[in-house]
């Protein structure tokens, strides 16, 4: 099922850069912006975090916890975030089911991998309903953190 605005977003459990364990359910009553991202040490996918990690003040003003996931090992995800100071979560899905669940998951990627998270974006609110989705095929492709933002501004 492909999820929309006004969906529940499907809960989960995974781990961060700091091996802890992280609950959507965690951040209940509190605004969450989910961003899938492929790979980690990539072109685009550092250009998106960097942006993102630039931006965090904004994001702040704007009552929201990012979340960053990929398929990335917890261990690749500790170095990347390291590297790039970024100042928000990041969780692996090593396993890809919430990829999977969030129908964010390429069956076939590049050189032959499998299972890599789409870029994708997902706002939820504070009760835990998806207020923007946006799941795009191509990865070179980035979310409209315009778009994101007005809907921010509105809840």
């Amino acid at each position: 099922m492909k999820l929309k605005k006004t969906h529940k977003a499907p809960l989960f459990s995974l781990f961060n850069t700091e091996k802890n364990e992280v609950k959507l359910e965690d951040f209940q009553g509190k605004n969450v912006l989910i961003l899938f991202f492929p790979l980690a040490f990539t072109g685009v996918c550092t250009q998106e975090l960097c942006q993102i990690r630039d931006e965090k003040a904004d994001y702040e003003a704007l009552d929201v916890e990012i979340l960053g996931i990929s398929t990335d090992s917890l261990f690749s995800l500790e170095k990347f975030k390291a590297e790039q100071a970024y100042n928000f979560t990041l969780l692996s899905d090593y396993n890809k089911e919430v990829s999977q669940s969030y129908g964010a998951l390429y069956e076939e990627f590049a050189f032959g991998m499998k299972g890599v998270s789409k870029r994708s974006a997902f706002l939820i609110d504070k009760l835990g309903v998806i207020q923007y989705a946006e799941v795009l095929e191509n990865p070179q492709d980035l979310p409209n953190f315009i778009e994101i933002k007005t809907v921010l501004n509105s809840l």
